[in-house]
């Protein structure tokens, strides 16, 4: 889980919004168009374009908008740009197993749901090289409980954060040129794409950066 800086929310959602009369109450389930494009384009532009939860690539046709706070509490208002994050999947095809907010679904608890608007979330969890996630304490509850409601350590993503790592333990890489791999990928590219599974990189690999 990366941390995500909030940025400020898309003028063609703020306008959406501020068209509000004694008519017309705008609702989540109204937001659709060019306003519900431009929210979804910016969260996935605030975020490197991965999932908030997994980490995964995000792409238009396999990611929804995610209310941390779930709209099913009535003191949310769906409409607070600050709650809204970008997760992987958006219809599940068949056979696939749930994760991120999928599984999530209405479910929060603000003791035992690790944040990735907390700047300390990134130290919460820990990976191994075979692509697992564990809680970086053991003692963390919250840690186990994020794990396991995201179902982030199901097959599927451990078999994706292997498949990450794996270019990395490349033994024809010198030392030099392993950092080098590193440090390119832990910065957004030309596109202002953060690799997958960046904490996954950052915390197996990360100390050649440091070094």
């Amino acid at each position: 889980m990366k941390h995500i800086a909030k940025q400020v929310e898309p003028s063609a959602f703020a306008d959406w919004k501020a068209r509000v009369n004694q008519d017309w109450q705008p609702t989540y389930d109204d937001l659709r168009g060019a306003p519900k494009i431009a929210v979804k384009a910016a969260l996935m532009e605030e975020q490197g374009y991965i999932c908030c939860y997994c980490e995964r690539r995000l792409t238009d046709e396999d990611s929804h908008i995610e209310h941390f706070k779930p709209q099913s509490d009535h003191s949310v208002d769906p409409l607070d740009y600050s709650n809204l994050l970008c997760s992987c999947q958006d219809q599940i095809k068949k056979g696939e197993p749930r994760h991120c907010g999928n599984l999530k679904d209405h479910w929060f608890d603000p003791v035992l749901l690790i944040s990735p608007l907390d700047g300390d979330c990134e130290n919460r969890f820990s990976f191994t090289g075979d692509g697992r996630i564990v809680p970086a304490t053991v003692s963390d509850p919250a840690a186990v409980e994020t794990i396991k409601r995201l179902g982030l350590d199901i097959p599927k993503l451990n078999a994706l954060r292997a498949q990450a790592i794996e270019p990395f333990l490349d033994e024809s890489l010198t030392v030099e040129e392993l950092r080098g791999f590193v440090s390119g990928y832990l910065v957004k590219d030309a596109s202002g794409r953060f690799g997958e599974f960046w904490t996954t990189i950052r915390h197996v690999f990360g100390g050649y950066v440091a070094a």
